[in-house]
C-alpha cells in the first residue's frame, strides 16, 4: 500500500475525529457548567451556614454580648455595600433581577456587565458576609445569578451562541440546586425569568436542572427542605384559612414588593449626587435597624428565618408578632443594597403569618404556615406556579395540593391588584436602564 495512501487515510480520520470533537465541545462544556453549578450551590449552602452560626456565636457569649450587632452589624453592610459597589459592581440585591435584564439586553458586553465569573464570586462573599452580620438575607436568589453567570461563562468557553437559553438553563438550574427542587426550578425558569414558554430553551433548562440537581445530591443527599408534612384540611375553619392566608399573604406581599420598588427608587434618586457615600450611609442606618429589630425579637429575625419556618412547619407556633418584624428587617436589608436574596426571608415571613393566623383561628400551625408561606411568596413574587411547586417540593405535603395551589393564586390575584408590576421585574429594569445609560455614554465618548 502506497505511503501516499495511508497518510491521506490518517488525515481523514484526524479530520473526521477533531470535527466531531468540535460538535460535541459544547455540550461537554455545557454539562462541565450544569454539574459546577451544584457543587458550587451545595458548599455555598454550607459557608452560609457557617456564617449564620458564626453571627449566633458571637451574640450568644456573654453577658452583653447580645448588644453587639448594634455594632458588628451596620459596619458589616456598610463594607459589605462598600465592596459591592467598588469592587463587585452589579452584585446588589438578589441577583435574580440581574439574570432577567441580561436575558433583555443583546450586546455581550452589556450582559457580562451583569453576569460574571467575577461578579458570582463577589455574590457568594458578600452573601455570607451578609449572613455573618445578622442580615435577613438569603443565598437562593444570589445562587439563580451565580448560576447564570457560569452558564454565560459557558456560553463563551464552549462557543454557543444560544446566550438567553443557557441564562435561563443557569437560572433554573440554580433554583433546583438551592433548595433541592428540581421542578421549581424550571418552572422558575418559565413563569418568572423569561414570563413564557421557550421551546427551544426547554432542553437546556431540563439538562441543566438534572445535572446540577445529581451533583449537588451527591454531595449533600436527597432531603426535603422543610422535612416532611402530612396535613390537609379536615374542617371548616381549616378551609377558611385559604381565603385568610391567600389574600392576607397577597396583600402583605404585594406591600413588601410596592414599598420596595418605590423606596428604592426614592432612595437612587436621593444618592445621585455622591452615590457611594450616600449608600454607605443607607446601608448603615439600615444594618442599625435591624440589628434593633433583631435585639427585641430575641435574635430571631437575624439570618435567613430557614429555622423559624420550618419549626412552624412541623407544628410549632412562632411569636404572634415574629412575620411582623421578620418582614421589616427583609425589608430593610433589601434597601440597604447589601447582596443577597429574599426567598428564604419570605419564606419565614410567610410561615410566620400563617402561624399567627392558625394561632387566633385554633386551626394547625403546620397547615396555616404552609398556606402562609404559599400566599406571601407568591404575593412578593407573582409567580403563582412556582409559589405552588416550590412549597410542595419543599414540604412533601401532598395531602394539601389544592390548598395550596389555591392560595397562591388567591394571593397572586390579591397581589397583583395591589402592585400591577412584579418586583423581579420592576428590579430588572434599573439594570436595563443602566445598561443604556452606559451605552449611549460610550457612543458619546470621543474615540482617540
Amino acid at each position: 500500500m502506497p505511503s501516499s495512501y495511508r497518510n491521506s487515510k490518517l488525515l481523514r480520520r484526524s479530520r473526521v475525529f477533531w470535527g466531531s470533537f468540535s460538535l460535541w465541545r459544547p455540550r461537554l462544556v455545557f454539562w462541565c457548567g450544569a454539574l459546577a453549578i451544584g457543587v458550587i450551590s451545595v458548599g455555598f449552602a454550607k459557608l452560609a451556614d457557617l456564617a449564620q452560626y458564626g453571627f449566633s456565636s458571637l451574640t450568644s457569649t456573654g453577658e452583653w454580648a447580645f448588644l453587639l450587632p448594634l455594632v458588628l452589624t451596620p459596619l458589616v453592610f456598610m463594607l459589605s455595600a462598600y465592596l459591592a459597589a467598588t469592587l463587585f459592581p452589579n452584585s446588589q440585591g438578589s441577583g435574580i433581577p440581574q439574570a432577567i435584564a441580561a436575558r433583555h439586553l443583546r450586546d455581550e458586553d452589556d450582559r457580562t456587565r451583569l453576569l460574571s465569573l467575577r461578579i458570582a464570586f463577589g455574590k457568594i462573599v458578600l452573601t455570607v458576609l451578609g449572613l455573618f452580620s445578622g442580615a435577613s438575607i438569603g443565598r437562593e436568589g444570589p445562587t439563580v445569578q451565580v448560576g447564570a453567570s457560569i452558564m454565560l461563562a459557558v456560553a463563551r468557553f464552549g462557543g454557543m451562541a444560544q446566550a438567553r437559553g443557557l441564562i435561563l438553563a443557569g437560572s433554573a438550574a440554580g433554583i433546583a440546586a438551592a433548595f433541592n427542587t428540581p421542578l421549581a426550578g424550571i418552572v422558575f425558569a418559565i413563569e418568572e425569568m423569561s414570563r413564557t414558554y421557550e421551546s427551544r430553551a426547554n432542553g437546556l433548562v431540563l439538562t441543566a436542572v438534572i445535572l446540577s440537581g445529581l451533583a449537588a445530591l451527591g454531595l449533600a443527599g436527597s432531603y426535603n427542605y422543610f422535612g416532611e408534612a402530612s396535613v390537609a384540611p379536615t374542617q371548616m375553619r381549616d378551609w377558611g384559612l385559604v381565603l385568610v392566608c391567600g389574600i392576607g399573604g397577597g396583600a402583605l406581599g404585594a406591600a413588601f414588593s410596592g414599598f420596595a420598588l418605590y423606596f428604592g427608587q426614592k432612595i437612587r434618586r436621593w444618592a445621585q449626587p455622591q452615590p457611594l457615600k450616600r449608600m454607605l450611609v443607607v446601608a448603615g442606618i439600615c444594618g442599625l435597624a435591624i440589628a434593633v429589630i433583631g435585639i427585641i425579637s430575641g435574635g430571631t429575625t437575624f439570618g435567613t428565618g430557614y429555622e423559624q419556618a420550618r419549626s412552624a412547619v412541623e407544628g410549632h407556633a412562632l411569636p404572634l408578632l415574629f412575620f411582623v418584624e421578620k418582614l421589616a428587617a427583609s425589608f430593610l436589608s433589601m434597601l440597604s443594597a447589601i447582596p443577597g436574596g429574599i426567598f428564604a426571608p419570605s419564606l419565614a415571613v410567610g410561615a410566620g403569618f400563617g402561624s399567627t393566623v392558625g394561632s387566633l383561628l385554633g386551626t394547625s400551625i403546620a397547615l396555616s404556615a404552609i398556606l402562609g408561606m404559599a400566599g406571601y411568596f407568591s404575593g412578593v413574587v407573582q409567580a403563582p406556579m412556582t409559589a405552588f411547586v416550590i412549597i410542595l417540593e419543599m414540604t412533601g405535603d401532598h395531602q394539601a395540593v389544592i390548598p395550596i395551589m389555591a392560595v397562591s393564586m388567591i394571593g397572586y390575584v390579591t397581589s397583583r391588584i395591589l402592585s400591577r408590576e412584579p418586583l423581579y421585574h420592576g428590579l430588572s429594569r434599573v439594570f436595563i436602564a443602566a445598561a443604556i445609560r452606559a451605552r449611549r455614554a460610550e457612543g458619546n465618548s470621543p474615540h482617540p
